[in-house]
């Protein structure tokens, strides 16, 4: 039976989660995550992936391992909660810095830290890493967070905006960078190279020079009524001096960033600052790191992934591309050229000393990622063998397009299941990407549309306006007209497929996530062609939503001031008393992105007004449903309700939901 059918199946299949290549190009590490014996969460373990043999083992622990990239030595340094076998009631609750020696042998640990070590770099036997601490004397931190625990002291005072980040409350530890030696046993003469950083390392990609002498990091700079930007800065390892690349006040410089082999040049990605009128544009920007004179190599570019040729003379791009997300070739000089040629989506780039081979994770709406190797020349592909078997997929994968009714072009793939024909055409799903800035081009374990294949439905994954790969005038004829717009371009892109003879005309549904959920409910209240819709973390009264996301300042650029028209014309919630569709409301309550007001006001709204309806609620999720037992929940929840409203048949409540 596949693994598509009882989603306990599905949630157990291991997954690779990222690829990093050793300085001899001899094998590849990479980060697996695979369900826990206790069925109820995932563990990760690293593995090694010969450049010419089966991958193999490398960590076992309860812990599990994340973050692994080699030394120059060759060695594995990667991080883990896991306790110290060295340190009696050694039970650490924080990720500490572990090293695995490349000639074999047990990880030891190299580093700890009271607030943990979250992402880290190394380069010319220098390891920077980044850690958050309370403010106060420097040696005292572990007893200053001893008190507060002791004291029953959970109270955050903030002075500045914002107070939380995804699902998890900022403060009161900040953000510094550390840097320090590899060592024989334990990394030596560490020290604070950002002691007073206030909010500025919040959430910051950074990256060292290959000589370790300077970390370029992002870095947030406040200005007046909340707003925020963030410029890459330049710290040197020896002193702590900084000094600003790359800023500019109507842009963020942004990761990822990566460091030229000479140390002479950067590269990372430029977002324009949006406002009511401006919207949203990104693009590829290389500077000179001694002078931060820079300019755009590659304009209206959503950047996935860099990295340099080991020459210097051209970086290897990933970024989404007309449904796909290819990886592309961009010299200093001359026109930037496509180098994977198929449809699928690359992350996790590696190229090989000597230039010829460049190492990557490779997936599509088809298949999970899994390791593979691509000719830095021909673009030709071939798959390496990966750490975990790719689960077999039921069903067809084709391409459909639209005419809108502004005469622009839009695109979008069809999933469709097993024995879908004239005779016996499927029932048809409609799915809303998020973002709105974003692209159906890669798998999904969360959104995963052979799951709905499997149990007969076809699905539409359309990129209608605001999507990303199809260049600036995409993003501006849906920029300030949200619900319209994006209506206009699923409706014609939806008309073109229900006219096929294998989908069935009558039964159909729509669901969508975050931005999705935002246009599942704008569906909702302005049409009734369909038979059920899903609405997740969704966005419903856009004044209330704008003053409690984690990034007011973010949204309120392009929407103005909350009570503005902007608000009154694209907010969903104006148009409940046209719902008339059965709807199933889903929210997370640790969803700090699209707060669970927002759910909660949906979910009254519609009993208030009596429309048929459901409320799948999660006290320990976030913007994204993460736990595996939640996940089937999720999943079969949905699946019941389409039973129920798409195909007509009786309401079966799940097992899986209380």
């Amino acid at each position: 039976m596949s693994a598509f059918n009882d989603i306990r199946d599905y949630v157990a299949i291991p997954r690779v989660l990222s690829l990093k290549l050793a300085p001899d190009s001899s094998r590849l590490v990479s980060v697996v995550q695979s369900l826990n014996p206790d069925g109820k969460s995932f563990g990760t373990a690293l593995w090694a992936i010969p450049i010419d043999g089966e991958p193999y083992r490398l960590t076992r622990s309860a812990k599990g391992e994340s973050s692994a990239r080699f030394t120059d030595a060759g060695d594995i340094l990667f991080t883990s909660a896991r306790p110290d076998p060295t340190v009696k009631d050694s039970s650490d609750e924080v990720p500490s810095l572990w090293l695995l020696p490349r000639a074999g042998g047990e990880a030891r640990q190299v580093a700890t830290r009271p607030g943990g070590i979250g992402g880290f770099q190394t380069a010319s036997g220098v390891v920077v890493f980044a850690s958050d601490v309370l403010d106060g004397e420097e040696g005292a931190e572990e007893e200053r967070r001893k008190t507060r625990k002791d004291a029953g002291i959970s109270a955050i005072l903030h002075e500045g905006y914002p107070v939380r980040y995804w699902d998890h409350d900022l403060g009161p530890a900040r953000t510094r960078l550390f840097a320090a030696r590899l060592g024989d046993d334990r990394l030596e003469d560490v020290r604070d190279l950002t002691p007073v950083p206030g909010e500025a390392l919040r959430n910051a990609d950074f990256a060292l020079t290959p000589d370790g002498t300077t970390v370029v990091t992002t870095w947030r700079v406040f200005g007046p009524n909340g707003q925020l930007r963030t410029e890459l800065v330049a710290i040197d390892v020896a002193t702590g001096e900084r000094r600003t690349v790359f800023g500019d006040e109507g842009y963020d410089f942004e990761g990822p960033i990566r460091v030229s082999p000479d140390g002479s040049r950067v590269a990372c990605a430029r977002s324009r600052h949006t406002a009511v009128d401006v919207p949203a544009q990104s693009e590829l920007w290389i500077g000179d790191l001694a002078t931060g004179e820079g300019a755009v190599r590659v304009p209206d570019v959503f950047t996935a992934d860099l990295e340099w040729a080991p020459d210097g003379s051209a970086l290897y791009l990933v970024a989404d591309h007309q449904g796909r997300r290819p990886v592309f070739r961009v010299p200093l000089e001359g026109e930037h050229s496509r180098l994977t040629r198929d449809d699928d989506a690359y992350l996790g780039l590696n190229v090989t000393a000597d230039g010829g081979t460049v190492y990557a994770l490779r997936s599509s709406i088809s298949f999970p990622m899994g390791p593979a190797r691509i000719d830095a020349v021909t673009g030709e592909v071939a798959d390496l063998p990966s750490p975990v078997a790719r689960p077999e997929v039921k069903g067809t994968l084709t391409e459909v397009s639209a005419t809108a009714d502004d005469g622009a072009t839009v695109r979008g793939w069809l999933v469709l299941p097993e024995g879908a024909s004239a005779t016996q055409p499927a029932p048809f799903m409609l799915w809303i990407h998020g973002g709105p800035l974003g692209s159906w081009n890669d798998w999904s374990w969360r959104w995963n549309p052979w799951i709905m294949a499997e149990h007969g439905y076809a699905v539409l994954l359309p990129d209608p306006c605001m999507s990303t790969g199809y260049g600036q005038e995409m993003i501006d004829r849906g920029w300030g007209d949200w619900g319209p717009r994006t209506l206009a371009d699923l409706d014609a892109i939806v008309d073109v497929t229900l006219a096929r003879d294998d989908i069935d005309e009558e039964r159909i549904g729509a669901m969508g996530g975050s931005f999705g959920g935002y246009m599942a409910n704008w569906v909702a209240g302005h049409t009734d062609r369909y038979k059920a819709i899903v609405t997740h973390a969704s966005l419903w009264n856009l004044d209330q939503f704008a003053g409690t996301t984690d990034a007011s300042m973010y949204w309120q650029r392009e929407f103005g001031e909350p009570g503005s028209d902007r608000y009154t014309k694209l907010s969903p919630h104006h148009a409940l008393n046209d719902i008339t569709t059965p709807m199933l409301v889903i929210h997370g309550d640790k969803d700090y992105r699209v707060p669970i007001g927002e759910g909660l006001r949906l979910w009254w709204d519609l009993q208030r007004t009596n429309v048929e309806s459901k409320f799948l609620y999660f006290p320990d999720e976030n913007h994204w449903i993460l736990k595996p037992g939640n996940s089937v929940a999720w999943y079969e929840t949905i699946l019941a309700f389409l039973a129920q409203h798409v195909l007509g048949q009786e309401w079966k409540r799940p097992d899986s939901v209380a």
